[in-house]
């Protein structure tokens, strides 16, 4: 194909361009979402005990749906089921009405949240740059970018925010007040957190710019949407506020920053030292998350002032259209955001995540926009030659086609694409172990494998790892309690102690790591080192002292592989009383 007819097919506009175009574009964008999709969905079920690392968090307590006998009286199930939104959980709840597990729903969901993101991107491109290569560049990056990273794929209420917000800001743009209220609702039904970005836009578009000042709008939809929208929000957004939930409330900055666990080197790190990490990159508390320019073809959007400067060169750059300023308005609402989070320190949850999306969704749009406007730029030089097969075709050539293999093949230059964080479990002999036992057990260990077994057992565990969620205190104190008096007692050399303590929780059974009642073993394992008992554990250790526990390794054992022992608790107690 001549570089003219090449250059006037990849960057021909809505307007010059029947419909026809425009769909070949989307329809090439949403086959590329549906094989990533699947891919992903193939890596879900490549186990049968395979979950996303998240899920195990937001998922597991969602059984209650199918069996509500499992999980009774289980604070940490109590928990995350407080804090999950009306939305997400009503979504899990009908698809387990209908027969399909949370587990499971989890892992297909992403590929239709996917799809519809897809659809909503492509046509935000549109309305910023009306050419449909842009779309399909723009979703295609977003698209990546979704499954090189595990916020999509883990079916919890962010995953939500690409499909929900795009939905929202494209019906904005397009002025479709009844969708844009209903996308509104979404967002706060599903993440609560970008409802109020989204106010924040509505009442940006109120303000216009005449002659170089700022004025007041005097475009009358922007204050409907703008009065509607924020209505809408208010009504969401009221339950959340007025929740007196018994986890509450979250704990203040005076108290966080006495906390191990949100230190610089701790397990929820947030107070660093070092402003760049606190203000910039930290995770959490910095305004640009480390996967920004993933894939590294997002850094396309660092060139796009330089493109713009350089216009006269990129004719194309002149249908850009005033909508790109809603970049600007995501932007400036975000930060508003993530500063007002700073301020009120975990009350509005982790400032990070304020920005975190909104920078992706900005560097999506200006890196698609950008490409484009590049590849019409080559291919407007070389075209201005009448002479074929000269050197000009051949750069306009090589470097459209390089621009096609950066962004269509990247995903076959990253090693175990999707790459999205699902986690296997290694020891199904002891999930099954488990789910035959009483419905109502709760285990106690410290072990890295109990955060697995809510998820694959279904059972009940005193505290794992995975929940211990340091943000509100209601929830937080009685986790820290638990994990106290459970170290307490595994290392106590006292039988009391450790009577006292299956007697106060009603354990059933204690899971071990095999080498768990070592120095070594508490020395080297870092998540128990927050905990004010560890010291004490170790001071033990370190002196020779052999835990109550020890005896019930084989005596008390009911279970046991390679790695780790299960003991029932009621020999423990009798052994105790010997």
């Amino acid at each position: 194909m001549p570089i003219v007819q090449l250059h006037k097919f990849l960057t021909a506009t809505v307007d010059r361009k029947s419909r026809s175009h425009t769909i070949f574009w989307l329809i090439i964008s949403l086959t590329f979402a549906t094989i990533y999709g699947i891919l992903g969905i193939k890596q879900a079920f490549s186990g049968e005990y395979m979950v996303q690392d998240d899920a195990r968090q937001h998922v597991f307590w969602m059984m209650r749906f199918v069996d509500p006998e499992l999980f009774p009286n289980d604070f940490i199930a109590n928990y995350f089921q407080s804090i999950a939104p009306a939305g997400y959980s009503t979504l899990y709840k009908l698809a387990a009405t209908i027969g399909i597990y949370p587990i499971v729903f989890h892992k297909i969901l992403p590929l239709f949240l996917a799809l519809i993101a897809t659809y909503y991107c492509f046509g935000i491109a549109l309305e910023m740059l009306p050419v449909p290569m842009t779309g399909f560049i723009a979703s295609l990056l977003l698209n990546q970018h979704m499954w090189m990273t595990d916020d999509l794929a883990s079916g919890t209420p962010r995953a939500f925010t690409y499909p929900i917000f795009l939905a929202f800001l494209y019906y904005l743009l397009q002025r479709s007040l009844l969708p844009c209220l209903v996308a509104i609702a979404l967002i706060g039904l599903f993440y609560p957190p970008y409802a109020l970005v989204a106010a924040g836009i509505l009442v940006l578009r109120l303000l216009g710019c005449e002659n170089g000042r700022l004025c007041w709008s005097r475009d009358r939809q922007n204050y409907l949407f703008c009065s509607t929208g924020l209505g809408v929000i208010f009504a969401v957004m009221l339950p959340y506020a007025l929740d007196k939930s018994e986890f509450g409330p979250t704990y203040t900055a005076a108290e966080a920053k006495q906390m191990g666990v949100f230190a610089a080197d701790g397990r929820n790190a947030f107070f660093r030292p070092n402003f760049k990490d606190y203000w910039l990159t930290g995770r959490g508390s910095g305004i640009f998350p480390k996967s920004l320019f993933t894939p590294v073809t997002h850094c396309v959007a660092l060139l796009f002032p330089l493109i713009l400067f350089l216009r006269s060169a990129f004719p194309l750059a002149n249908q850009i259209q005033s909508k790109i300023w809603l970049l600007l308005q995501l932007m400036l609402s975000s930060l508003a955001m993530f500063f007002a989070a700073h301020a009120t320190i975990f009350k509005l949850y982790q400032p990070g995540r304020y920005t975190a999306y909104s920078l992706r969704f900005v560097i999506v749009f200006i890196s698609a926009i950008g490409l484009t406007l590049i590849i019409d730029g080559v291919g407007h030089w070389a075209s201005q030659t009448e002479t074929k097969f000269k050197l000009k075709n051949l750069v306009a050539l090589i470097t459209t086609a390089t621009i096609a293999v950066a962004v269509i093949l990247y995903p076959c230059f990253v090693a175990d694409f999707p790459s999205v964080g699902y986690v296997e479990g290694k020891m199904p002999t002891l999930y099954k172990f488990f789910q035959q036992q009483p419905k109502d057990i709760l285990i106690a260990s410290i072990a890295g494998e109990a955060d697995n077994l809510p998820t694959f057992s279904q059972r009940s565990v005193l505290v794992a790892k995975e929940y211990a969620v340091p943000y509100q205190k209601g929830y937080f104190s009685r986790y820290l309690q638990r994990i106290n008096d459970l170290i307490r007692a595994q290392y106590t050399t006292d039988r009391a102690i450790l009577q006292n303590f299956i007697n106060k929780y009603g354990i059933d059974f204690w899971m071990l790591d095999r080498n768990a009642l070592t120095f070594q073993y508490v020395e080297d394992y870092g998540w128990i080192d927050d905990f004010d008992s560890t010291p004490e554990a170790m001071l033990s250790l370190k002196q020779g002292k052999i835990p109550a526990l020890a005896p019930a390794m084989t005596s008390c054992a009911v279970f046991q592989n390679e790695i780790v022992v299960v003991l029932d608790a009621s020999c423990i107690v009798k052994l105790g009383g010997n």
